[in-house]
């Protein structure tokens, strides 16, 4: 593999982290996170060995649904900041050596954006086509709704004209009309405006409904949706030709191919929900079935083209493509309280909530994430083992003040607990007991074990650029897997089961061929492992145990 091929596709072998300015650092002791309080928290992410920043909306808000319900995508929402101070942010990062992506939010805009407040004004408004209105619901319109804790319709009949608006997720976030030219011209700008400020890409949201235009009355001139996608893919290309996409696609496989496009000209990496839903199935069982079923199963995506993989993003934890009785396993085992689950196919939980603090438990899974083909991506808090808030409602609980270090603040600011929108866990995840402060420096923390996972994942390339082969076993509880590149395998081993176990794997390296775990280290560095004269490897493993073997 040649260096320059590393540069110019930074995407598969970057480590993503999303984070929400709200909720990360306050700078002026008012209990909201800005973009100052990230400045000076960048270090962290560099230390860590980040190299690519999410960012969760930032834009001007009424900020009823986090910030996905935008008012201006131009400006920065004024309790976060300037555009000054996210322009200091991102040269902050750049020095570090960290790319910035951002959310894409425009399926839909705030009921308080200027363009919906004109569209509304009349059935005449200029901008009245850019938004989907009808003057009854139609008869065939789907019934299913994505919030049905507060929605009942994916329609409502505003007061202005009497006519309907489309809104695919909350009524006070209707649905733009991507149809309508002069909406894809504006969206353009939008993406446009945040790439000269330096962001690297997008990460956009809900793609299936942003490129849904059945309930469209334009929808007869788009006869491929799908255009629209390739069509901004190629603006971005123009305005840098590095810069990419990573796609909100929550469908099953097969559907979610197309949404790569044609040899690539759509997503550059997409979010693999059905393998993070698999994954959550075995661990309940303890068993790799699912999840191996699922990764020999995935398709290969195109050529320069990613998975993205997570163990636990900034949504409920959704289940809904599991099946009725395989989503009762999982929230048997990881969320068999009410109050942990959330509308009914999703968990409201953290990793470190639902495995009850069990650190071999957690190692193994984020071992495993940082070795299975794909761009591993992490939700902030995750290199400290963050709890749940579930006081907190709705998706939310995960979405606490990041813990820097202990008291009441946490470290995310000097404010009252009052002022705080969102309270910090309590035992056993407090900040008192989990916080980067702590964690620091101590060769033993989960801290300490994830920026080893990052450089090491870094170190062996074979998982972002490799060809991969799922190796067969004989224990139900391991799943093994081979990534070879330029010649060279490393092959990765993982133990879902709460008991030591022995594993037999043909490897299809030569005999004698001498193999080190990458994951260990300095005082604690194993003896070397070796193939067998008949082409067998033997690997013994503890409860929840991992390792990456490299000759």
């Amino acid at each position: 593999m040649r260096p320059a091929d590393v540069a110019d596709m930074w995407w598969r072998n970057a480590t993503v982290y999303c984070l929400d300015v709200e909720t990360y650092q306050d700078s002026n002791g008012d209990g909201i996170g800005d973009f100052r309080g990230l400045t000076s928290r960048i270090e962290h992410l560099a230390s860590l060995g980040i190299t690519c920043l999410w960012l969760m909306p930032f834009y001007a808000s009424p900020n009823r649904d986090d910030g996905y319900d935008v008012a201006d995508y131009y400006s920065v929402d004024p309790r976060l900041g300037t555009l000054g101070d996210f322009v200091e942010m991102m040269r902050t990062a750049r020095h570090h050596g960290i790319r910035v992506i951002a959310d894409l939010v425009v399926n839909h805009t705030s009921d308080q954006h200027p363009w919906f407040q004109e569209s509304r004004s009349s059935l005449t408004s200029p901008k009245r086509d850019w938004y989907v209105w009808r003057e009854s619901p139609p008869q065939d319109a789907p019934r299913a709704v994505i919030f049905p804790d507060q929605e009942d319709s994916l329609w409502r009949q505003d007061e202005a004209t009497g006519q309907y608006y489309l809104h695919h997720f909350y009524r006070h976030q209707p649905d733009l009309n991507i149809s309508n030219p002069e909406v894809r011209d504006e969206i353009a700008r939008v993406m446009g405006f945040w790439m000269e400020l330096g962001l690297s890409g997008f990460r956009v949201d809900a793609v299936p409904y942003l490129l849904s235009t059945a309930d469209t009355l334009a929808a007869e001139r788009e006869t491929d949706p799908h255009s629209y996608m390739r069509a901004l893919r190629s603006f971005m290309a123009r305005r840098s030709g590095d810069a990419i996409m990573l796609g909100e696609v929550n469908v099953p496989y097969d559907d979610l191919m197309r949404f790569f496009g044609d040899g690539g000209d759509e997503l550059d990496l997409s979010f693999d929900f059905p393998g993070m839903q698999a994954m959550y199935l075995a661990l309940a069982r303890q068993d790799a079935g699912p999840l191996d079923d699922a990764l020999r199963s995935r398709p290969l995506p195109p050529r320069d083209t990613r998975w993205a993989t997570f163990v636990r993003n900034h949504d409920e934890l959704t289940l809904d493509q599991l099946t009725d009785d395989q989503r009762d396993e999982v929230f048997a085992a990881f969320g068999p309280e009410p109050d942990m689950q959330v509308f009914g196919r999703g968990l409201r939980r953290r990793l470190p909530g639902m495995f009850d603090g069990d650190q071999d438990r957690i190692r193994m899974v984020y071992s495993l994430l940082f070795s299975l083909p794909g761009t591993p991506v992490l939700f902030y808090g995750e290199e400290i083992g963050m709890g749940e808030n579930l006081d907190v409602p709705g998706r939310s609980s995960v979405r606490t003040p990041m813990q820097w270090e202990p008291g009441a603040g946490g470290g995310f600011t000097t404010a009252d607990a009052d002022k705080l929108r969102r309270q910090m866990p309590a035992h056993p995840y407090s900040p008192d007991e989990i916080s980067v402060a702590d964690q620091r420096g101590d060769p033993d923390s989960l801290l300490t074990y994830m920026t080893m996972l990052i450089s090491k994942r870094r170190d062996n390339p074979h998982f972002g650029f490799g060809d991969v082969e799922w190796l067969t076993s004989a224990q139900p509880s391991v799943l093994a897997h081979k990534a070879v590149l330029d010649g060279d395998s490393v092959i990765a081993v993982h133990h879902l089961g709460d008991g030591p176990v022995e594993v037999t794997l043909m490897p299809g390296l030569e005999p004698g061929t001498q193999l080190r775990d990458e994951l260990v280290s300095g005082a604690g560095v194993a003896e070397p492992i070796e193939v067998a004269e008949d082409g067998t490897l033997t690997v013994s493993l503890g409860r929840y145990g991992s390792c990456w073997l490299r000759s």
